[in-house]
């Protein structure tokens, strides 16, 4: 049982628990929409797009947290103005954005050496690194994380499942579009430092994925999230403690676990469920014969 808490004794590794808890949190109301409306590909693109303004911030002297939440802005604005072309598709404008923006980074990196410790730690995350000023930037973050999913639920909603509904209701969908890619770059801003870009998608899309195998709402599908991802970075933490491997590289991978974990419960769930046969009139009266995609959709279109 000492070995379960031991670790968490130590003062750094204390404020890394609850960054990534914090974080967790975000990521769960982000990540819910990003699996929700099968934007995965934006959330990577997004991820290294703030590659350049963290370089060319650290080749000024200034915020690397700033320069990525410039960098990851200016991605999103992109990413909404080139969408409004009828010839040009949605991940054709991604990956245009991506690949420039990531081509742009590697050329200011290319030209000083003196990146290779900073940039290390935006790859692949400096969670042991955490101050408590930190602590204080991804509570603010959490907090506008809140009021944006709030305010924006109804919206989001409709966009997820019925976009056609979303404009009868006159719910600005393209207003509520990019208040929705506003809340994914905050969530990767504010995770870069704990996981790093590249493995940011550990807790913006493992978690929520996972969740959505079991819950059937979506406020249930972001707490699940938030609790699976806290799980995530304890086991992450104690793994890396006790076996000496990257703390923020191991709990994505604990993230990811869990998914897999998940995929396979719910599968034999399915399995035992489809053995006991049930009567077409028990079928259609049990929670348990309803997809939880479907049952979302009903929510929000009924």
């Amino acid at each position: 049982m000492e070995a379960l808490i031991e670790p968490f004794g130590v003062t750094f590794v204390q404020r890394a628990l609850w960054a990534g808890l914090l974080v967790s949190a975000i990521c769960a109301i982000a990540g819910t929409w990003v699996v929700l409306r099968g934007m995965a590909f934006l959330g990577d693109a997004m991820s290294h797009g703030m590659l350049p303004g963290v370089a060319l911030a650290a080749l000024l002297g200034q915020s690397l947290f700033l320069g990525a939440a410039l960098a990851a802005t200016a991605m999103a604005a992109g990413v909404t103005a080139l969408s409004r072309s009828p010839r040009l598709s949605q991940d054709t404008s991604i990956g245009l954005l991506f690949v420039g923006m990531l081509s742009v980074g590697v050329i200011l990196v290319s030209h000083s050496a003196s990146f290779a410790v900073d940039l290390t730690a935006f790859l692949f995350g400096d969670v042991l690194g955490v101050r408590e000023r930190d602590l204080l930037h991804l509570g603010l973050s959490l907090a506008v994380a809140l009021v944006i999913a709030v305010a924006g639920h109804r919206a989001f909603a409709a966009l997820a499942f019925d976009p056609r509904k979303a404009h009868t209701l006159g719910l600005a969908p393209r207003l509520a579009h990019f208040a929705l890619l506003g809340l994914v770059t905050l969530a990767v801003v504010a995770s870069f430092h704990v996981v790093g870009t590249l493995l940011v998608f550990g807790l913006l899309i493992a978690p929520p994925a996972a969740a959505l195998l079991w819950a059937r709402s979506i406020p249930a599908i972001m707490v699940t999230a938030a609790l699976l991802g806290g799980a995530a970075t304890y086991v992450g933490l104690l793994v890396s403690w006790h076996w000496g491997t990257a703390a923020g590289a191991t709990i994505a991978a604990s993230a990811v676990a869990f998914f897999f974990v998940s995929a396979l419960t719910a599968g034999l769930r399915s399995r035992l469920a489809a053995r006991a046969r049930p009567t077409p009139s028990e079928a259609a009266g049990s929670p348990e014969s309803t997809p939880p995609s479907t049952t979302l959709e009903r929510q929000v279109t009924s």
